[in-house]
């Protein structure tokens, strides 16, 4: 086995151990743009921007993945965002 060989390997299992969860928000028919806005502002620290294209694209997808982290992270965020009214779940 080459050292190039060798060197893909490691990076291939750094990788599979580092993997990220994600937190996806689903469309629903109670929450307001503004709402769903204001919560991803203030609970995923999004900027106006971001959250107003997340809260956009889960009106017309459906779904939209808003936080990508290591769980022990994700869980306080999500638990905020149910506390909110948002559908919302780690995957």
């Amino acid at each position: 086995m080459s050292t190039k060989e060798k060197v893909r390997e490691r990076v291939s299992h750094k990788e599979a151990i580092s993997i990220n969860n994600e937190i996806i928000v689903y469309n629903d028919d109670v929450n307001t743009f503004d709402h769903v806005i204001d919560t991803l502002i203030r609970v995923c620290d999004h900027t106006p921007e971001q959250a107003e294209q997340c809260s956009l694209i889960i009106h017309y997808n459906g779904k939209c993945t808003v936080k990508t982290d290591v769980l022990e992270k994700l869980k306080p965020q999500c638990s905020q965002l149910l506390e909110a009214g948002l559908s919302a779940e780690i995957v």
